[in-house]
């Protein structure tokens, strides 16, 4: 956990969230600010910065993210749907603890995302 995060204080239970999924390696929320009907976050336990900061170790984490991203979308009976990670600065990263974000249900905008 790094201190000042606000993805590792959620994964914490310090700062409440709407859980939808939870397992030993990530938790699953709803966007405060969705960008379509559904708009989850993927976020992984282990505080990493950005995808550009993974390392070998990190590869099993990453696909696990993906898999637990399938499953969701079948609880949440989604036919179609898209995911998205955002890379730094420079890509639209605005939260720096990596996670994906999962949406589907109708139209997207990913203007803002």
């Amino acid at each position: 956990m790094k201190q000042g995060c606000i993805f590792c204080g959620i994964i914490a239970g310090a700062i409440s969230s709407s859980k939808v999924y939870e397992d030993d390696q990530v938790v699953v929320i709803n966007d405060i600010n969705p960008k379509a009907k559904v708009h989850l976050l993927i976020l992984p336990k282990r505080h990493i910065d950005s995808v550009s900061e993974l390392r070998d170790l990190d590869e099993q984490l990453m696909g696990h993210m993906i898999f637990v991203a399938k499953k969701v979308a079948d609880e949440q009976n989604l036919k179609g749907y898209k995911l998205l990670l955002n890379v730094n600065k420079e890509g639209g990263q605005v939260v720096f603890h990596i996670h994906m974000h999962l949406l589907g249900g109708g139209p997207i905008k990913l203007s803002e995302c």
